[in-house]
């Protein structure tokens, strides 16, 4: 791939503000078909989650080399999954490129059951550390990459910063997407006018896994709270934050703000966010002064929360194409390969 310096994304002019570029993105857009095949892993202690995997085999054995392709893992955002469409652009720019993928589901998603008390959250970085280095042994030499999205993106960050030499030793090179560097001010945002349409949307689901949750481990969350629940904080309050050792919402999100760690990278980290994301207000986004050097930001004026839909015309009908940002994701880690 030519390493000429990226075109910075411009939208199109018939979606004007975040709101549009986010809701064509994720709703309307036409997506990439993707022939996944899906492992099933043990996690350590002993749950399980789903893989999806692209492109040649990559060995269930350490011991066996593989045909020495890269391997892009990408974590997905919150109740998201292989068939998202970020998931789905990015699976197809990888397999462009000769590359093997691989889509993680945190647990509880992709359609499998959690076993064990807990879910997933922002700042999950032992679960990225440890599915990490677990596709680090099956690549043997091969050169692995990782990308989040949202949420994915903040725990990938999260675990970068915190893991620092460690985490450089496991990727060549990392991205995060539409990251939710401060979690308060992202539950704040998402509380307020349009935005409540997405929280909404999500709570849908979330409140259903709460109320299964609570009905295998009674007494492990406040049911009733959880199913009342109406934005973030109130959800986050009442399971997040008690599933996985917080005192509170405040706590989960200032422990998990992936702003907070990202001084402590020492692996090469792209980081984007659109400043007209619904999701997050731009004042709170990390400034260079506050990340490590190893760290690239780019803050562009629009996109959306995971958006950035594509100008140019596809050959099926004139819409536009996902391809910005799996490419500038993809032109990031050729300078790091």
């Amino acid at each position: 791939m030519s390493l000429h310096r990226f075109a910075p994304y411009r939208p199109p002019a018939w979606l004007p503000d975040g709101h549009s570029q986010t809701i064509w993105s994720a709703r309307i857009a036409p997506r990439p078909r993707i022939a996944y095949q899906r492992e099933l892993w043990e996690t350590p202690d002993g749950d399980q989650i789903a893989i999806d995997f692209t492109g040649s085999p990559v060995s269930p054995s350490p011991s066996s080399k593989g045909d020495g392709a890269p391997l892009l893992v990408l974590f997905h955002g919150l109740e998201g999954s292989s068939q998202a469409h970020y998931s789905r652009s990015m699976m197809a720019a990888v397999q462009s490129q000769g590359w093997r993928g691989a889509v993680v589901h945190f647990r509880g998603c992709g359609g499998i059951e959690n076993r064990l008390p807990r879910a997933y959250h922002s700042g999950d970085d032992a679960e990225i550390d440890w599915i990490l280095k677990r596709m680090k042994t099956r690549i043997d030499t091969a050169s692995l990459y990782a990308v989040g999205i949202s949420l994915g993106g903040n725990a990938l960050a999260t675990w970068a910063g915190r893991r620092d030499q460690d985490a450089a030793r496991v990727v060549e090179a990392a991205a995060a997407v539409s990251a939710p560097q401060d979690l308060a001010a992202g539950a704040q945002a998402l509380a307020r006018g349009f935005s409540r349409v997405y929280t909404e949307n999500f709570l849908k689901t979330l409140r259903i896994k709460a109320h299964r949750l609570a009905q295998r481990h009674p007494g492990l969350i406040n049911a009733s709270r959880a199913v009342r629940a109406r934005s973030f904080r109130e959800f986050d309050d009442a399971v997040t934050a008690p599933l996985h050792g917080f005192r509170d919402a405040d706590d989960y999100y200032t422990q998990s703000s992936c702003r907070r760690w990202l001084g402590g990278v020492r692996l090469p980290l792209l980081v984007i966010n659109a400043r007209n994301d619904p999701f997050l207000p731009a004042s709170v986004l990390a400034s260079a002064a506050q990340v490590a050097p190893s760290v690239t930001l780019e803050y562009p004026a629009a996109g959306g929360h995971v958006g950035f839909p594509g100008n140019r015309s596809s050959v099926a009908g004139g819409r536009p194409e996902h391809s910005w940002l799996p490419q500038r994701i993809l032109h990031f880690f050729a300078g790091h390969g």
